[in-house]
């Protein structure tokens, strides 16, 4: 997952070229939860929602410290809407590194091996 994020990184300045790509999906095998994991959803109206409970980007934060018990070492999954623009999850991966969770994974679908 973490190479996933250094490409997804190295990757967005080149977002600005206009040239169609059909992405493929991930078959890699997937990775084992944590037994209380923590999402964090960007949704297809661009609002966030924090496991079940939404959010605004002024209190996630405080929100994400809470559920955390301030432990920034704890991996946050972060989940969007295939219609939600990737600025707008680049902004919510944004928002974790500034309150201090560097420990990202990206949530799919997993794609059936063929």
């Amino acid at each position: 997952m973490l190479v996933l994020l250094i490409i997804f990184m190295v990757a967005a300045p080149l977002a600005t070229v206009d040239v169609p790509v059909e992405l493929p999906a991930s078959t890699a095998a997937p990775q084992p939860k944590d037994d209380a994991p923590v999402y964090l959803t960007v949704q297809e109206d661009l609002s966030l929602s924090l496991n079940q409970d939404k959010v605004t980007a002024d209190e996630l934060a405080a929100k994400l410290d809470a559920l955390t018990e301030g432990n920034h070492d704890k991996r946050i999954f972060l989940r969007a809407d295939k219609g939600a623009p990737y600025g707008e999850l680049m902004r919510a991966m944004n928002a974790l590194r500034a309150a201090g969770y560097l420990k990202i994974a990206l949530v799919g679908l997993e794609q059936a091996s063929e």
